[in-house]
């Protein structure tokens, strides 16, 4: 049996996210959607938020597992004997860091390999960043993310007032 990790913040997750679970699961034979606890940038939403809006988007696919992690992700890997990490790759941005961050990982952990998906052209725009500064500005995000993370998203900017300010500048 091949288990894949797909770790990320997924905060939150999105179309774009899902794409790249849901081709893995169709090559693996177990999919590790693993929510990272502890990242080095401002998150909307906990880890238990994060986690229970990706079970909700994988719930009828049973190939798909959701968990969370902290620490290194190849200590993780090994932790759950995973034989690969799945990444995406939107844009040409991406594959630098991605590039660079299989080499750490290959380093650390020569058994476990790292498979890269490209994205769906569709999705080439899609991150989490940007859906959450379209959200906090009160713009439509329907066409992004499944229905319950729009309304989890609606339900967080309410909460947060008209006074927290987007992550970028969409609004300039």
């Amino acid at each position: 049996m091949v288990k894949a990790l797909f770790p990320g913040t997924f905060d939150p997750i999105h179309y774009g996210h899902m794409d790249i679970a849901s081709r893995a699961s169709r090559l693996f034979d177990a999919v590790v959607m693993a929510v990272y606890d502890k990242p080095l940038k401002s998150l909307m939403f906990s880890p238990e938020e994060r986690m229970s809006l990706v079970r909700e988007a994988f719930k009828d696919n049973p190939k798909v597992m959701v968990t969370g992690y902290s620490g290194l992700t190849v200590e993780f890997a090994r932790k759950i004997s995973a034989q690969v990490i799945v990444r995406g790759l939107r844009v040409f941005s991406d594959f630098e860091f991605e590039f660079r961050m299989g080499l750490a990982n290959q380093r650390l952990a020569s058994d476990i390999e790292t498979v890269a998906f490209i994205t769906a052209e569709e999705h080439t725009f899609l991150s989490s960043s940007t859906v959450k500064e379209i959200a906090s500005l009160h713009g439509n995000v329907s066409s992004m993310v499944p229905p319950h993370v729009e309304r989890a998203l609606q339900a967080k900017v309410n909460d947060l007032g008209d006074g927290h300010s987007p992550p970028n500048a969409l609004r300039d």
